[in-house]
């Protein structure tokens, strides 16, 4: 086994300790700003992607269904398959072992929680990063082309533009609250829709409006905090949630 020499910074010139400087900030950003995306589920080691079995099914099972459900407890990792997967389909990056959904062009989503607090602290923060650190989360900073403030709330983002890399496109990220009830969920088509916890009835139905032309999915995210509602024995007949979709 080879190992680099260790450099004696004492008998650096002061150029040269500049340049060593310059290095080693430029590596922290690139590890900090280089986006989680390329960093998690990787295709080999102790925490390859296949070790995440219900990860991978739930992917998986978008390639085949318009809505899906990913009910666990909690800190097991369903919000950051939620953020894992919509920063795929907004910067059109899938990894190699992908067999779920595959968006061709740039997508149009929205994110919503149940208020502006706990869209912020959880599904905004795994895809964006920690607050006034954009670009820290599952989307590099290099992709991110703007973001606008959610206002009333520090730190909160209202909508953020990706750069989709195959194409060139630009995809967008919205975020919604339930608290903000249904008619903040009317308006125009969506590739996606992401549920980080269980939505109201009414907003969930208005999300399947949003996504009826696009042929678009919907995907949930929940901790069964209030037991098992009819959001989730719909659920449970998996038949009525089937969808064929072409992307062009």
């Amino acid at each position: 086994m080879s190992h680099s020499p260790l450099i004696d910074a004492s008998k650096l010139s002061p150029k040269q300790k500049a340049s060593l400087l310059r290095i080693l900030k430029r590596k922290q950003e690139i590890e900090k700003f280089g986006g989680h995306l390329y960093k998690i589920f990787p295709k080999e080691g102790p925490l390859s992607y296949d070790k995440y079995t219900r990860h991978m099914e739930f992917f998986r099972s978008g390639a085949l269904y318009k809505e899906r459900l990913f009910l666990a407890a909690n800190r097991v990792g369903k919000t950051l398959a939620g953020a894992y997967e919509v920063a795929c389909h907004a910067t059109g990056v899938y990894p190699d072992w992908w067999e779920g959904r595959v968006f061709k062009s740039p997508t149009e989503w929205w994110v919503a929680g149940s208020t502006t607090v706990t869209t912020r602290d959880a599904p905004q923060k795994e895809l964006l990063g920690m607050p006034n650190e954009i670009g820290s989360g599952m989307i590099a900073r290099e992709y991110i082309l703007k973001s606008t403030p959610k206002h009333g709330t520090a730190n909160a983002v209202d909508e953020v533009w990706v750069r989709h890399v195959p194409t060139g496109g630009t995809s967008r990220i919205g975020f919604k609250t339930y608290d903000q009830k249904r008619r903040a969920f009317e308006g125009t088509a969506k590739h996606g829709i992401w549920f980080d916890e269980e939505p109201p009835n009414d907003v969930y139905n208005e999300a399947l409006l949003r996504t009826m032309t696009t042929k678009g999915i919907i995907m949930s995210t929940l901790t069964p905090m209030q037991g098992l509602t009819d959001f989730i024995v719909q659920f449970q007949d998996t038949s009525s949630s089937y969808t064929e979709h072409e992307d062009k």
